[in-house]
């Protein structure tokens, strides 16, 4: 669970969540990161320490830089967490799409939510 917070805790900060979103599409080195979110190096660098320190990220030595890459596998971690939250919040309470009985439509409501969210982003 504390890892999990870490990564939240991490992703919370609006540049670090634009950093992961570059990272997304390719591995950046700071200053072609600092470049595209029009922060100074020094700043992306403190950034990535935080996501480095959280899992999140990891660099590889290319000869005078380091290019930093996702490490997606704390990142889903988080994200199935949140989801058995999501799920368990939705059963407590009782669903107000509940049609079945058994949160089917729940369910398809959340993955529905999770599908827009991936097409518009």
């Amino acid at each position: 669970m504390e890892s999990d917070l870490a990564i939240l805790k991490a992703l919370a900060d609006p540049n670090r969540y634009r950093i992961i979103r570059l990272l997304q599409r390719n591995d950046f080195c700071v200053g072609a990161l600092a470049k595209r979110l029009e922060l100074s190096e020094a700043a992306v660098s403190q950034h990535l320490r935080v996501l480095r320190k959280a899992g999140i990220v990891t660099g590889e030595k290319r000869g005078y830089y380091t290019h930093y890459d996702i490490n997606r596998q704390p990142i889903a971690r988080a994200a199935e967490g949140l989801d058995r939250i999501a799920k368990d919040i939705c059963v407590r309470q009782g669903c107000k799409l509940q049609l079945t009985g058994d949160h089917q439509s729940c369910e398809k409501y959340l993955d529905k939510l999770a599908a827009t969210k991936e097409r518009t982003e």
